[in-house]
């Protein structure tokens, strides 16, 4: 009898290896390690994914670059000199430490960092005419990924629960942006800063119109993005505002009830930040519109004084006497 035809052997699906900006090896060592732990590692976004090897599909850990501040070089403990291969990445709550091989990749790093979290090239790194042309490219991906994103500083709250998330978090940021209160397809943005001595909390309409976003300030400003609009009160301001980003230690959830959600106490807070600027104590930073033109005050009549916090009250019953306060103080 002739011997039965095996059917051919199909291969297995091989899985797709994850795209990123930038990937190299990278050694890491956060606040908390006491050496450094070498990954395979790759910039997408604005986050870095880590890897046990280049040969691997799922992360093992991940850091956000949200809370950016800045980057600066590191000169190994016991050396006199800086070898070209440490740098250290400045997040608003912490300081990681890393590690590469050479000089070029730290720089490589170094620029496609400050591309993605400033939105520019950077022009003072030591980088080849190639690199900046790669930079050139990931800006391009970022802007047209943003355009398409909302903007991690976005929640779903209302006015009350905006100021009072400012009020209670500082170190989580001090410009949120929220639904419209009027219904209308717009956005709202929300910032609380120190002004004369007093901590004052403004609100900004954000109109719909068409494609673009334009934000009503005296001069009014259209941006292509929500992501636009907030680099546009940043930039504006010198970075006096930072977009809310709430901290991984946090348990916040939004749940639903009667008709508008509830914001839930977290179950901890984060420890304190070693390193939080300072407030401004002189005039508070206006934004200035694009064109060179003079600069333009943001209207005062949004400005309100912030109510004094409630302690360890309820989230929700500490907006319910709020709510109540201004009420009666109407009739």
């Amino acid at each position: 009898m002739a011997s039965a035809v095996k059917p051919p052997r199909v291969p297995k699906p091989k899985g797709v290896l994850p795209s990123h900006y930038y990937e190299s090896f990278l050694e890491k060592k956060g606040s908390c390690d006491r050496d450094y732990k070498k990954f395979w590692a790759g910039l997408q976004g604005l986050t870095i994914y880590f890897y046990n090897s280049n040969r691997d599909f799922q992360h093992v850990e991940k850091l956000n670059l949200g809370a950016f501040e800045k980057l600066t070089d590191e000169i190994p403990w016991g050396s006199s000199r800086d070898p070209g291969t440490h740098f250290s990445l400045i997040l608003r709550n912490q300081e990681i430490k890393f590690k590469v091989e050479t000089l070029e990749c730290r720089e490589m790093w170094k620029g496609f960092i400050l591309t993605v979290v400033e939105l520019r090239v950077p022009s003072n790194l030591t980088l080849l005419p190639g690199h900046l042309y790669m930079m050139a490219e990931v800006l391009a991906k970022e802007e047209a990924r943003r355009a398409l994103e909302t903007p991690s500083c976005f929640l779903k709250v209302s006015r009350l629960e905006a100021q009072l998330l400012l009020e209670r978090y500082p170190e989580c940021g001090n410009l949120l942006l929220r639904p419209s209160g009027d219904g209308a397809d717009g956005v709202s943005v929300t910032t609380r800063q120190m002004h004369n001595g007093t901590h004052v909390v403004r609100h900004y309409k954000v109109k719909r119109e068409g494609p673009k976003y334009v934000i009503d300030v005296e001069e009014p400003f259209s941006c292509t993005s929500l992501d636009a609009v907030v680099n546009y009160f940043v930039s504006h301001t010198k970075k006096a505002l930072v977009p809310f980003l709430l901290d991984e230690d946090y348990e916040k959830v939004l749940v639903a009830s009667s008709s508008r959600p509830v914001i839930v106490k977290p179950k901890k807070l984060p420890k304190p930040p070693a390193k939080f600027p300072k407030p401004s104590i002189g005039p508070k930073p206006e934004p200035r519109v694009f064109n060179g033109g003079l600069a333009r005050k943001l209207p005062a009549s949004s400005a309100q004084p912030l109510f004094p916090a409630a302690g360890l009250a309820d989230m929700t019953a500490e907006l319910q006497k709020k709510l109540e306060k201004r009420r009666a103080l109407e009739h």
